[in-house]
């Protein structure tokens, strides 16, 4: 991969007037679910987490996952987040406020709230998609910062 040239604010007019398409090889990441849940992320977590691998510098893709009864540490970072819940029911705690979700909902975690989530099904796990806006943060300067509650 070629070095990309970092600009600084006296560059402004060197903004190119035209975009490129850079097509990378890998567009698709086939059975995300059947690959093993990165197990030193996911031990730290206490529930099982599969990475979307794909070429994003913008966005990341997690399916989590939370078994009968099992709940997420207690957590923060400077990105958002956006679940989309699979299957299951369950609720979130962001900061002191309880949000129920179940198969089908969406739930919005803003920037630097604690939250944890909790499966509320003691007979079958719950599973969500999340969405995240850490790469871009890691690549505008490292700026994505988790933090785990004591």
């Amino acid at each position: 991969m070629s070095a990309q040239r970092v600009f600084h604010s006296a560059d402004f007019d060197k903004t190119p007037p035209i975009f490129e398409v850079i097509l990378p090889e890998r567009l698709a990441h086939r059975g995300v679910e059947k690959d093993d849940a990165r197990a030193a992320y996911s031990a730290e977590r206490k529930h099982p987490v599969h990475f979307i691998d794909l070429p994003s510098h913008a966005i990341s893709l997690t399916v989590g996952g939370l078994t009968p009864g099992g709940r997420s540490n207690r957590h923060r970072h400077t990105y958002e987040t956006i679940l989309y819940v699979l299957e299951g029911r369950g609720y979130s705690m962001i900061e002191d406020r309880r949000i129920e979700w179940e198969a089908g909902d969406a739930v919005y975690i803003p920037v630097w709230a604690w939250h944890h989530h909790v499966n509320a099904d003691l007979d079958k796990p719950a599973r969500y998609l999340a969405c995240e806006n850490a790469p871009m943060l890691q690549n505008a300067g490292r700026l994505a910062i988790r933090e785990e509650a004591e």
